[in-house]
Parts: C-alpha cells; structure tokens; sequence
C-alpha cells in the first residue's frame, strides 16, 4: 500500500511532562508505520526545524532503533559526543545498551529523518541528562523519576 504523505498527519508537542515538552517546539513527525496499517513497528519521518531538537537523550530497554537522515544536516548526540550526520547517515540503538542518544538541527534550514523501532507491548526508556524515566505500557506513558518516585514528587 502506498503512503500519501500530504495525507498523513503532521504530529506536534510532546508527550514529556513541564519543563520538557516545550524543549521540543520545532520537531513534528508523521507516523508512516501507522497510516500504513504496521503492528510490529514504528515507523516515523521526523522534521527538525533549526535549532530544534528530536527528543530529550534517551535509551530504550526493550526497543531497537534505526536513524536514517533523510534531507539536511543534524547533530547527533551520544555517550561518544556530538557526531555531523547528513543525507544518508544511518544510525542503530540496539535495545538494552544503555547510550543515550538525540537529534539536534544546528544549522539554518529544516533536517528530517526516518526512524524504525520495534513496538514492544511494555517499553521503558531513561533520559541520560536528567532524573525522568517512562514507561509506555497499553499506548499509555508514565513518568517516574530514576528511584521510581512518580514525576512530580520529591525524592
């Protein structure tokens, strides 16, 4: 089945809870996978206008992921440090190896990529940079810090 992108809706926001979300302004995503009827993984096309950034840096335990730039120029931030990625990079997160990792568009003209990840029925990430885990569970996300306080509370 072929995918009419001018079809497929353009997802803002973030799920992330108060200070983060409104980090992501500038990133939007369209979900292929879904408009295209896939159960077993995601599949999403990622915008990134200058200055945005794709997500906070995280790491999955349960979920593969797969990065290919597909237009423009971004950084790629990891345990290793900052890496120039461009048309045709290719990046992998095998599950359970913990390397946080994001996507940042330094330059003046808007960057995508396409991201492949497996759908776990129960998928925890962790974000490297600050006290915030979540976990997806029934299309449902809970935020907990790194003990498992609920986000929100003080440790």
């Amino acid at each position: 089945m072929k995918i009419d992108l001018s079809k497929t809706p353009v997802k803002t926001g973030s799920i992330y809870p108060p200070p983060y979300g409104e980090m992501m302004a500038g990133r939007s995503s369209q979900r292929l996978g879904d408009a295209g009827g896939l159960t077993q993984f995601g599949v999403n096309l990622v915008t990134l206008q200058p200055g945005a950034m794709s997500s906070l840096r995280h790491w999955h335990m349960a979920e593969d992921e797969f990065v290919m730039v597909t237009a423009g120029e971004m950084t790629m931030v990891t345990d290793a440090g900052p890496e120039i990625m461009r048309l045709g990079d290719c990046a992998a997160f095998p599950a359970n190896r913990p390397n946080g990792h994001h996507f940042i568009n330094h330059t003046s003209a808007p960057a995508q990529f396409l991201v492949v990840g497996s759908k776990a029925a129960r998928e925890v990430a962790t974000y490297s940079d600050v006290d915030l885990m979540v976990t997806m569970q029934g299309g449902r996300a809970t935020f907990t810090r790194k003990d498992g306080t609920p986000y929100g509370e003080q440790p």
